[in-house]
């Protein structure tokens, strides 16, 4: 099996990607080599761009890659066999794929193949070449809204990730931007989760992003999102100053009340938001949403405390949620019966053949990972404007903000 890197723009990319492998991907560990097949490797230096893409049943997918995932041994993986660490550590794959990545060379330590034996140090280099699958997202556009020589403004998607994280890195605001537009480098200057739409501002300079990082730290940033939630919301403005404790492992957090004086201390952090109600139909309302802090799903968490929780946040809208097998808890709030969304108007389907079949990945022949079969939908969650000293940003409202009587 023969590789080759892509070519990159300058002299110093392509030097740095060429000292990213030595030999990976001279066979498949399976029986079924192919030493005719011609693999490309990519690293982040490799950007995005339009054929990447493929546009299925209203899903924005990307094709399958080659990718060199880079992680370095920690003190806790030190002692163990190549092959445990990965099997122990990254369950998404089978015991036997691992062996095979390790006598194939898809696995390395090092920039070295070492044996299924092999045992770890630590701080030592752990290369893993491999076919990369990512998530779909839903499949409408990333449209700008105001363009400016340092700052671009966008509506934001349900689905979709701001900047590469987890299993995303081309299925993401930044990555869309730059393949469809051109536009990079970009810095994003508020989070939005995934499943959130609206507004995001993303600085074109380092300069403007740690300014506006600081203004944001300094408080003089009013932020303004609408949620759709169940039943009638209370007239009037409604200020909910509840500790926030956010579960990592569960992905979730908790709304914690009582006196940080007590006996049992508050784990969480402070956290306040404002709501207000702007129209109601009798079954759900819509709310104006003011978070004065930035804590992890604070309007989501804050709004279940209330009693009004999110209309189709299935992972707020009870205390306890039990997960669909083998979802994230995002996931799983986002997983909709529903019909999948319309298919942007500029955007064509694309057909299976676009892409290759790698043998040794256990993802293939899907064009999705395992476990991204289904279809989800986004929040009802929208972020509609941000304002500063100077300066205010603003979004469309979604179609879910006008309630049917």
């Amino acid at each position: 099996m023969k590789r080759k890197r892509e070519e990159e723009k300058s002299k110093a990319n392509d030097s740095n990607s060429n000292s990213n492998g030595n030999g990976n991907g001279n066979g498949n560990g399976n029986g079924n080599s192919n030493n005719n097949m011609e693999i490309v490797w990519q690293t982040p230096a490799n950007p995005p761009v339009k054929e990447d893409y493929i546009f299925r049943d209203g899903r924005r997918n990307v094709k399958p890659y080659y990718f060199e995932f880079i992680s370095h041994v920690k003190n806790r993986w030190a002692g163990k066999t190549i092959v445990d660490l990965f099997a122990e550590e990254f369950k998404g794959r089978p015991y036997d794929y691992y062996v095979s990545a390790v006598k194939c060379g898809r696995i390395q330590v090092d920039g070295e193949m070492v044996p299924v034996s092999y045992t770890v140090k630590s701080s030592q280099k752990i290369s893993h070449f491999l076919h990369r699958h990512e998530p779909p997202v839903m499949a409408w556009d990333v449209s700008i809204l105001q363009k400016e020589p340092d700052v671009l403004t966008v509506y934001k998607p349900p689905s979709v990730p701001v900047h590469p994280c987890g299993q995303y890195r081309k299925n993401t605001v930044v990555g869309i931007l730059q393949a469809e537009h051109d536009l990079a480098p970009l810095f994003p200057v508020h989070r939005l989760d995934r499943l959130v739409s609206g507004l995001l501002i993303l600085a074109r300079n380092a300069s403007k992003a740690d300014l506006f990082r600081q203004q944001i730290e300094a408080g003089k940033v009013i932020k303004h999102y609408i949620a759709r939630v169940n039943g009638v919301f209370p007239e009037g403005e409604q200020v909910v100053d509840v500790n926030i404790n956010y579960n990592a492992s569960a992905g979730r957090s908790t709304a914690e009340s009582g006196d940080s004086l007590g006996d049992t201390p508050l784990k969480g952090k402070a956290a306040c938001t404002k709501f207000t109600r702007i129209s109601t139909n009798g079954t759900h309302s819509i709310v104006l949403c003011e978070p004065i802090t930035g804590r992890t799903h604070q309007i989501r968490v804050h709004l279940q405390y209330t009693g009004y929780p999110i209309a189709n946040d299935m992972l707020y809208l009870c205390e306890h949620v039990t997960h669909r097998e083998g979802m994230s808890a995002d996931r799983a709030a986002a997983y909709s019966h529903h019909s999948p969304p319309p298919v942007s108007s500029d955007k064509s389907e694309s057909s299976s053949e676009d892409f290759s079949i790698d043998p040794m990945c256990t993802n293939c022949p899907n064009l999705a990972p395992k476990g991204y079969e289904g279809h989800e939908e986004g929040l009802w969650l929208h972020c509609v404007r941000y304002s500063g000293p100077g300066w205010t940003y603003e979004c469309p409202y979604p179609d879910w903000a006008t309630l049917s009587l």
